[in-house]
């Protein structure tokens, strides 16, 4: 892919609401979107809770913004985070966003910034508010995320049996997802269905993520699942089957 083909992604961070180790992988995951060129952190780094964030900033090339607390109870990060956002959407120059926060106040934000159809990536923990995690295009749970990174960088890479215990973690909710999505997929004469069009109708219906499961792909997924049945044909396709 050619310099001109990226496509032009910003990444902004609550520093107040999510934690500064989780900034590599989730880099690695926005990587899926494109260029990563505009990176902002936003909050009172003069606070002893963030001063862990001095420096990822030069290191990561992350630009701090500054925001100091003008009143007791408000939070003026909120506001420069969403003002910024706002302004880079009317510029036209973003292609998608990368949000890291467990604070629920910024749904509007993301839910303004999805319907001009602008992907976005939504980074927080588990907690983080249903509302939130439903507005984005995809929404990572960011521990579990960094779970996973540390694990790859040590070179301990899932065993089929890590796999299977992982597998417990996939809820009814998740299977009643993915098999809805997999029911108005396009089926073959042998009742396969082709796993990528399986995914993006479950994605436009949920925010949901493998990776909050312990899985790289959904096809890994798919793999530890007793009622499906998985298909690699020699088109590089891969096709799933429900079996009961």
């Amino acid at each position: 892919m050619s310099d001109t083909e990226l496509k032009n992604i910003a990444l902004l961070i609550d520093a107040d609401n999510t934690t500064p180790e989780g900034i590599d992988p989730v880099l690695t995951v926005m990587a899926e979107l494109g260029q990563v060129n505009i990176r902002r952190a936003y909050g009172n780094f003069a606070k002893d809770n963030l001063k862990k964030w001095g420096d990822l900033t030069n290191k990561f090339g992350i630009r701090p913004q500054q925001q100091f607390d003008v009143s007791k109870g408000k939070n003026a990060t909120d506001m420069a985070m969403t003002i910024d956002a706002i302004d880079l959407l009317y510029q036209g120059k973003v292609d998608g966003f990368g949000v890291m926060t467990s604070d629920s106040d910024f749904t509007p934000l993301v839910t303004r910034l999805r319907q001009d159809g602008i992907v976005v990536y939504g980074f927080g923990e588990a907690k983080t508010p249903q509302a939130f995690k439903s507005v984005c295009t995809r929404f990572i749970d960011i521990k579990q995320l960094i779970a996973n990174y540390a694990a790859d960088k040590a070179g301990d890479r899932k065993s089929e049996k890590q796999n299977t215990s992982s597998a417990g973690a996939v809820d009814e909710d998740l299977v009643e997802l993915i098999t809805a999505a997999y029911s108005e997929a396009k089926r073959d004469e042998q009742g396969y269905a082709k796993l990528q069009q399986v995914g993006q109708i479950a994605g436009n219906r949920s925010s949901f993520d493998v990776r909050n499961y312990g899985f790289k792909s959904l096809s890994d997924l798919f793999g530890t699942l007793d009622n499906f049945s998985v298909d690699r044909r020699s088109d590089n396709q891969v096709y799933v089957k429900r079996l009961r």
